[in-house]
């Protein structure tokens, strides 16, 4: 018999899967962060995680295609503001703790529990 208050034992994280593909990303993503600042489409790329449909950002790496377990698309501060994932008035905020590009990805993770920013360092 089960009580109430269990929890249920869960199985692997997804995001030891996400470390992974970012293994097999890290070249990609850092080339697709710089082009998008030397573009001057962005000072800020973010890369959305996910393993769901999101409309956010462009697909720039497909598990589907890349047999991997995530997919990753790109993004920037910008379209974040515009679609108000980050309040304009958290905009500075999130400026002043973003870190050096050319050292780390932006990542905004989505998983079904939710979503959060994770800055992972290229190898």
């Amino acid at each position: 018999m089960q009580l109430e208050n269990e929890q249920q034992p869960q199985g692997p994280s997804p995001l030891i899967g996400l470390e992974k593909d970012l293994k097999l990303y890290n070249e990609a993503i850092k080339e697709v962060a710089l082009d998008i600042i030397e573009a001057k489409f962005s000072d800020f790329p973010i890369f959305v995680a996910h393993q769901h449909e999101v409309s956010l950002g462009q697909t720039i790496l497909s598990s589907k295609e890349l047999k991997t377990s995530w997919n990753i698309n790109a993004s920037t501060l910008e379209e974040f503001t515009e679609k108000n994932i980050i309040a304009k008035e958290r905009q500075e905020y999130f400026v002043n703790n973003y870190k050096d590009p050319k050292q780390y990805m932006c990542l905004f993770v989505v998983i079904p529990e939710g979503a959060n920013f994770v800055f992972y360092p290229y190898k």
